[in-house]
């Protein structure tokens, strides 16, 4: 399985930023797919996931609202729409998959792409 992030960038606060996650591979039908970001000195953490077979999609606190994560079948990838960005979600951000059953749990992704970075300014 590979996952390419892209879509990273500078942004000032209020903005706006799209990444996208291109999967391939395998058949994700089983899957679930995921958003992460880790700034410095902190934990990886999961900020949207979506189970690729029903479109069910979960969401960090920190992000409900703010942002949307999306699939799109036929190209095999995955989107993180991310509105109203501020100086707190500059970070790294990762797309992971995985077999999961608890789809918050960062340690049961098994697959993940190299990271893009997003900066806020503010």
């Amino acid at each position: 399985v590979q996952l390419q992030a892209s879509g990273g960038g500078l942004v000032q606060a209020g903005g706006s930023l799209r990444l996208t996650c291109a999967a391939s591979g395998r058949r994700f039908g089983a899957y679930v797919m995921g958003w992460f970001r880790q700034a410095p000195g902190e934990r990886r953490s999961i900020l949207a996931a979506i189970r690729w077979s029903n479109d069910h999609t979960v969401y960090a606190d920190s992000v409900k609202g703010r942002f949307t994560i999306s699939r799109d079948i036929a190209k095999n990838t995955v989107y993180l729409e991310m509105n109203n960005l501020g100086p707190e979600d500059t970070a790294v951000y990762y797309c992971a998959a995985g077999s999961v059953r608890n789809i918050m749990d960062v340690r049961e992704y098994d697959y993940w792409g190299q990271g893009t970075q997003v900066t806020v300014s503010s």
